[in-house]
Formats: C-alpha cells, sequence, structure tokens
C-alpha cells in the first residue's frame, strides 16, 4: 500500500506543517498532495515541500483545469518534475461550477469532456513528438476561435521532461471515474468505504477497456481521514462538519457529485436529510445528520487498537486490487507513525 499525507488548502494564514510532513518522509511515506479553492493555490506548497524535503514525492490535489490552459499545467508540471527529480504528481479536476464561473469568470462547461482533452494535450506536451496541435469541443491548438489575430501556430516545448510524470483525476460520478480510467494513472475518492469498493467497478472497467489498459496500471487513492483518541465519537466530531459540508451544501440541490455518490454508497435517505437541513441554513443538525456508519466506514476513528483493526478492512481491499493508495488527512504524528507500522 502506498500511503500519503493531505495537506489541504490554506485558510486565513499560510501554514505549511513541514514538521508533519518530514515526520510523514522518514516513516517511509509516498507523497504529500497540496490543494486550492479560492485562496492558496496548489502549486506554490507544492514548489515550497519539494525545496524542503528530498524523497517525498508532492502531488497536488487537484489543480483546477478551469484556472490554467493545459499548455500552463504541463509547463508547471514538467518544471517542477526536473526540479525535484521526479517527484512532482500532477492532480487534475474540474472544480465546481460556484468556484469556475463565481471565481475564475469562465464557462463551467463539460467537465468530463474537459478532463479528457486536457490530459491528451498535457501528454502530447510532455511527449515532444512534435508540435502540438488539437482539435477539440472544449480546447483548440492552436486557437482559430472568436477574436483569434490567425497567427497562432503548432510549437515544441522548449524544456524536456524526462522524469515519470504521473496524472491523478478528483473524480466521483460514474462518467468522471471512466474518465480517469480511459486518460489518467489513478483518480481520488473524496471518501472510500474499502467493503463497497465495488461502486466503482463499472465505471473503472468502462474507462480501462477504452483507454486500452490494465487494472493494475490505474490507481485508486482515497482520502481517508485518521484520529485517534479514547472517544469514537469524539473523534468524528471534526468529520461531521466536512462531511455534511459536501453532502449537503457543496453544490446545488440537483447538482451535488458528493450527494449522489453517498446514496450509491446506501446512505440515501441520510443524504437527502443532510442536503435539507444544510439548505436550510441548519447547519448544525446537518451535522448532527451524518450517520456515523458512514464516517466510521471511510475514516479511521478511536483508540489505536481500534484503527489497526480498521486498517483490516483497507488491507483485504489493497489484495484485491480495489485500492492501491491510501491518503492521510491527520494532524497527529502518532496517527502517520500507526497506520505506517500497520500498512508498510
Amino acid at each position: 500500500m502506498k500511503l500519503g499525507i493531505i495537506g489541504g488548502y490554506s485558510g486565513r494564514k499560510m501554514s505549511i506543517p513541514l514538521d508533519n510532513i518530514k515526520h510523514a518522509e522518514s516513516l517511509g511515506y509516498d507523497s504529500i498532495w497540496t490543494a486550492e479553492a479560492y485562496g492558496s493555490d496548489a502549486v506554490t506548497p507544492a514548489a515550497w515541500i519539494l525545496a524542503q524535503t528530498t524523497k517525498i514525492k508532492v502531488g497536488t490535489a487537484i489543480m483546477q483545469m478551469p484556472a490554467r490552459s493545459p499548455a500552463m499545467a504541463a509547463m508547471t508540471a514538467m518544471t517542477l518534475a526536473e526540479l525535484s527529480g521526479g517527484r512532482f504528481i500532477m492532480g487534475l479536476g474540474a472544480s465546481g461550477p460556484q468556484v469556475v464561473e463565481g471565481w475564475h469568470g469562465v464557462p463551467y462547461g463539460k467537465p468530463v469532456t474537459r478532463l479528457k482533452e486536457y490530459v491528451q494535450i498535457v501528454r502530447q506536451i510532455i511527449a515532444r513528438q512534435g508540435p502540438v496541435t488539437f482539435e477539440g469541443s472544449q480546447y483548440q491548438l492552436p486557437y482559430t476561435g472568436a477574436g483569434a489575430t490567425g497567427l497562432g501556430r503548432p510549437l515544441k516545448s522548449i524544456l524536456h521532461c524526462e522524469e515519470d510524470l504521473p496524472i491523478y483525476a478528483a473524480n466521483i460520478t460514474p462518467a468522471g471515474v471512466a474518465a480517469a480510467a480511459e486518460v489518467c494513472d489513478g483518480f481520488f475518492p473524496i471518501w472510500m468505504d474499502p467493503d463497497k469498493a465495488s461502486v466503482f467497478d463499472e465505471p473503472i472497467n468502462k474507462g480501462l477497456a477504452a483507454g486500452g489498459r490494465e487494472r493494475h496500471q490505474f490507481d485508486i487513492a482515497p482520502f481517508v481521514t485518521c484520529i485517534v483518541g479514547d472517544s469514537v465519537e469524539d473523534c468524528m466530531m471534526p468529520i461531521r462538519g466536512n462531511m455534511a459540508l459536501y453532502i449537503g451544501g457543496m453544490g446545488a440541490r440537483d447538482k451535488n457529485f458528493y450527494n449522489d455518490y453517498v446514496k450509491r454508497l446506501g446512505f440515501e435517505e441520510a443524504a437527502v436529510k443532510i442536503q435539507d437541513l444544510y439548505l436550510a441554513g441548519r447547519k448544525d443538525e446537518a451535522m448532527a445528520a451524518v450517520p456515523e456508519e458512514l464516517m466510521d466506514a471511510c475514516h479511521l476513528l478511536g483508540p489505536a487498537d481500534r484503527i489497526r483493526d480498521r486498517l483490516q478492512r483497507w488491507k483485504a481491499a489493497e489484495a484485491e486490487g480495489k485500492v492501491g493508495s491510501m491518503l492521510i488527512g491527520a494532524g497527529q504524528p502518532e496517527a502517520l507513525s500507526l497506520i505506517a507500522e500497520e500498512m508498510l
């Protein structure tokens, strides 16, 4: 099992937990992942961390595709890969309509089509087999649409990227997961119940078939929060707010991918209730409505011995080829050590 840690994005103040990152590196963790929403970006912290570590890989979970052209993302990724000796992982995502249109001021468009086209262009740029041309519904290189000067010409990257550069995608819808399996090296489920990993089987198999690839070539890397404490209930409290936000408020009532995902995991009634409460402004009640069974299935919570026992489910999922990485959200050094002792 490959282990990673989630760095997230900033709050009001920018901070990077370098002590925790270096602790994870010393334990043998494979990766650390940065993020962005509408505050700190994902790339600058990634560069900062790469400069102050020696072994651990650094990925972006995620770089927002609508915020960058495919060429700009490729330039950034190649630069970081070369400077770090191949320790950068490109993680991409569509973000959501609120951020894309409200913050970046561009159309949300077709996220599944965008991912496929974006990755194809990035891979062309990295391969340097010739000047890049592309004709898609979301991207055209050279651009010849409204406002074009007609002076654009196909170009080939000046920089030769000789390092391996994996590409991951953040997806949760069946169509998005299939697209990731077709064109990417892995994907991030925001949460995952290892006993119900089969919810992804059909889209993954569909995407792999379309891309002419095999299952072992595609990594499933879920986010897993770990909180060590005497009381399981107390450890669930920080989880409640996050899951209520995503299930209830991340998107519109009829367009919330996380709500749909929780329904597919078997919690349809709870998903409806959480969303109704959250959108009505009753956030505390929405948090209380997050099922303990769901939190316990997707995260590692409670005393150390209990967490060791719960990790056996993840080992079984790895043995069955259902998961290849765990990206751990943990502010406690002892939590990182506990998981490393059991899984590495």
